[in-house]
Formats: structure tokens, sequence, C-alpha cells
């Protein structure tokens, strides 16, 4: 019985894992029919672009789902377009990106794309594209004669280089920084052979721009974004929701994107203040959603109804912080198996209780006193002071407070740090 229940548990903590749904299986497994109106929004902004060049930007909480959903966009419009799909942090060092080097990616990403679906670019042109790729990152002879053939070998190596080796990062920001033209008038050269060949116009997607750091997000949206709307394909850019509350940056965005912006909102548990009542309800549209989310990972005879229906509460409607949650629940279930063979162990309120203090202390780590009083002012009011002061913004990009839209936008504090500001006396 103990070995049966441990695989259990095993194999709904395997379905738990923190990534976005991107494989088919994964998909066919795991995916709810969530986020449509968002997908519906982009596809319109994608095909109604009257020069083809579509700048689309996309935010949203992080862990909200927005990966997840920009991989099924790219698989529902794939027969129509050349869609290139990749993630910044899979292409580059985080703490290493900038306009210039994201630019570059597109540029080796829509080259490598082509090569993999064998995409019919007369040669010569092709090996020209190559030893473009070779000269500006300083792809030296013996690379090239140790097996580094002008081809599909080259554009492997260089992804590799470009996500790990500072040295290559700094040759390709010195070589363009003067003249981003040229990267630009490349990805238009690699975009036009693509659409030659395969009668599809391309459309790049650039997962996990928002998980960058704001003052890095700043300095690529605030400083640089006419060179990264240049290229004539349509592009669209991920931004953390934070952006949103600096007026300078989210105008800017907006008017360089033709106000092409959409939002992924976070899923609202309760209308707004009905969770400060005794007994309040969640609202069973969301309820619904986050515990089929659930169903589909963990089997019905290891988690209790109402535990299902405290996660979702204490989610606060970011299916990341759900996933999360239920992670550590199973966990602490496979260790209780370990410590008590023979028991029945499922996941009911206590297990939940003691997960619930992981994540709270999490949460609380690095909080001084101006976050506290910031997070106290926005559960009072559901609004901070000040939607531009840095220090609530880095607690909005953190999950620390959430932000919810119907027809208004308002804030709250993460669930799970409501009762810290009890333990501090800073709310009743």
């Amino acid at each position: 019985m103990s070995n049966e229940l441990q695989e259990s548990f095993k194999q709904a903590y395997s379905n738990l894992e923190l990534l976005p749904l991107l494989e088919k299986k994964e998909i066919e497994n795991f995916r709810v029919d969530y986020g449509n109106d968002s997908i519906e929004k982009l596809i319109q902004y994608i095909e109604y672009s009257p020069n083809g060049d579509a700048k689309i930007v996309f935010t949203g909480h992080r862990g909200c789902g927005k990966s997840s959903l920009l991989a099924e966009l790219s698989r529902q419009i794939q027969d129509n377009y050349f869609v290139v799909f990749f993630s910044i942090a899979d292409s580059i060092e985080m703490s290493a990106v900038n306009h210039i080097n994201i630019l570059f990616a597109i540029a080796l990403n829509l080259m490598y794309e082509a090569e993999a679906r064998r995409v019919e670019i007369p040669k010569t042109t092709k090996d020209q594209i190559y030893g473009w790729f070779a000269t500006r990152t300083r792809t030296t002879e013996a690379e090239l004669k140790g097996g580094l053939e002008l081809g599909f070998n080259l554009l492997s190596f260089l992804k590799a280089q470009l996500k790990a080796d500072a040295k290559v990062r700094e040759e390709i920001k010195q070589e363009f920084e003067r003249k981003i033209s040229e990267l630009v008038a490349r990805i238009n050269e690699i975009a036009a052979l693509i659409q030659v060949t395969t009668k599809k116009d391309t459309l790049v997607i650039i997962d996990d721009l928002d998980k960058l750091d704001l003052a890095t997000v700043n300095e690529i949206y605030g400083n640089n974004i006419k060179s990264l709307f240049q290229p004539n394909i349509r592009i669209i850019y991920t931004v953390p929701i934070a952006v949103m509350c600096n007026s300078f940056i989210w105008e800017n965005i907006k008017s360089e994107s033709k106000n092409q912006t959409e939002l992924m909102s976070v899923i609202k548990i309760f209308h707004k203040g009905d969770n400060r009542l005794p007994d309040a309800k969640p609202r069973s549209e969301a309820t619904n959603i986050l515990c089929e989310i659930l169903q589909k990972r963990i089997s019905s005879e290891l988690i209790d109804k109402s535990a299902a229906e405290m996660i979702v509460v204490y989610s606060g409607g970011v299916l990341r912080e759900l996933i999360r949650l239920a992670n550590i629940c199973c966990l602490i279930c496979l260790r209780l198996i370990r410590r008590k063979p023979g028991e029945r162990i499922v996941i009911d309120d206590q297990i939940i209780e003691q997960a619930i203090k992981e994540i709270r202390n999490d949460l609380s780590l690095r909080l001084g006193k101006e976050d506290f009083q910031i997070l106290k002012t926005t559960y009072e009011n559901f609004e901070p002071d000040d939607v531009q002061q840095s220090e609530f913004l880095e607690l909005l990009h953190g999950l620390r407070i959430l932000e919810y839209r119907n027809d208004e936008t308002w804030y709250d504090v993460h669930p799970i740090l409501v009762e810290t500001l009890k333990r501090r006396g800073l709310i009743n």
C-alpha cells in the first residue's frame, strides 16, 4: 500500500513541475481551456497588421500562464505563418540581455529554424549568411576547420556561445552598437528568404522577457524600443506587468506598438473586498478552472475536495502559485509516507498549512519595513499610495502584490502574506 501511495504522489509531484506546457503530450494531459480572449486578440493584431510588421507587447503577472498561452497561439497559427517561438532565457544569460543581443537572437533563431525545417534557401545565399554570423562573432578559422561547417553546426555552436560566453556577447554588442541597421537588415533578409520559399510571413514570439529585472526592462523598453521595433516582421515581445505602472515606459510602448498590447489577467478568486468578509465564498468560475487544473495533475484519491479549494484560494489566482503550493504538498506527503508506512496519507487542510508556512517564509524573506508598509496600505485600500514607487513595482513584479481587473484595476496582497501582516499587527 505504501509503495503504491508513494508512486502515486511521485507521479503527482512530477505532474506539478513549474514549467509551461510546450510539448504535445503535456498539452494533451494538462491543458485547460483558459485565456482564449487573449489568444483571439493576439491573433487579431497579427492578422490585421497592414504592413506585416506588427510589434505586439504581451504582459501579465509572472506565472499567470503566458508561456503556455503563447505556445498554444503558435500552434493555432502555424499553418498560416512561419512561427519562430523561443525563450530569451534559453538564448542569453538573463543578466546580460540587452536590445542588441535580442535582435541578434532573432536573426540566429530565424536561420536556425529555417535550417531545422529545411527551408530551401539557395546555397550561395545561405553560405553568405553563415559567413556573416561567423565574422560578426569572431568565429575563428580553427573552429570552422574543427568541424563547424558553414551550416547547421555553426548555428548550433553560436546559439550555445550566445547563451554561455560573455566574450561573444560583448563582441556582438561592440559590433552592432553603432550600426543596428545592419543587424536589422540581416533579420529582414532572412525573413524575406523564408517568405519566398514557404509562402508564409514570419512571426517571431520571444518569451520570458517579462522575467528580467525591472532595471534591465527599463533600459530595453525605455531607451531602445525603437531599435527593437525596426525589423519588418511581426514580433511578440513580453514585458513584466509592473511596466504598466511606469507611465513613461508604458506610454512609450503603446505609442511605438500602435496600442497593440494585451494583458493576461490573473484569475480573480473573489470580487473586490469579498475576501475581507466572514464566510466569503470564492467565485465559482475561478474555482472551477483552477480545480480542473489540479484534477488533471493530482488523482482525486490523493487530495480532499476542501483542500483543493483551499489551494485555489491561497494561490491568489496565479497559476504558478497554484502549482507551487500543490507541488510542496506532494513533497510533504512523500516525507510522511516514509515516516508512517501503512497510514493513509492525503493532502488535507493540515498538509496545506505546512506548505503555506514554507511559502510564507519565502515570500517574507528580504522584505523591509517600507515593503511591509506598502503591503499594509495596499491591503487596506486595494491600491498603494504611489503605483510608480519602485518598491511597489518590485513587490508587484515578485508576486507579493497581485493586480486584478474588472471594471477597474485594483491590487491585493498575496493571500499567503496576509497572515504575516496580521502577526506583525499591521492589519486586523
